[in-house]
């Protein structure tokens, strides 16, 4: 067998939220970005009455702001993707993995005993 293969007769689990969570957060990525630099761009566009200085710090105010909820916002879904495609391979098929052997599988070691196996 090779690494990752199927197990025979092994059962798949329905999907669940997850798989509607992965077809929404696209949508969800692109239009909270834009949602998130409309402050920006307003900021730009509005006519300003101050001298330029004040506008220019009232802009990068808010260009520092959208960036930071931006940031956050981006963060929020790839997290949410990660944990959904972490819960896609748990309901999959069985895969078989690398295994290792344990020491000390045929007699464990005391709890007194030394933390190296003999």
């Amino acid at each position: 067998m090779t690494w990752l293969d199927r197990l025979p007769r092994s059962s798949r689990t329905p999907p669940g939220l997850e798989r509607e969570l992965l077809r929404v957060l696209p949508r969800i990525f692109i239009l909270g970005t834009i949602a998130l630099a409309l402050p920006s761009a307003a900021a730009r566009l509005i006519p300003w009455a101050e001298d330029a200085a004040d506008a220019a710090a009232v802009i990068q105010r808010v260009d520092i702001l959208a960036l930071g909820a931006l940031f956050v916002h981006w963060t929020a879904v790839v997290t949410v993707a990660i944990g959904a495609l972490v819960v896609v391979i748990m309901k999959g098929p069985v895969r078989v993995a690398d295994s290792y052997p344990i020491n000390d599988a045929n007699r464990p070691c005391s709890p007194t005993s030394s933390s190296k196996p003999t």
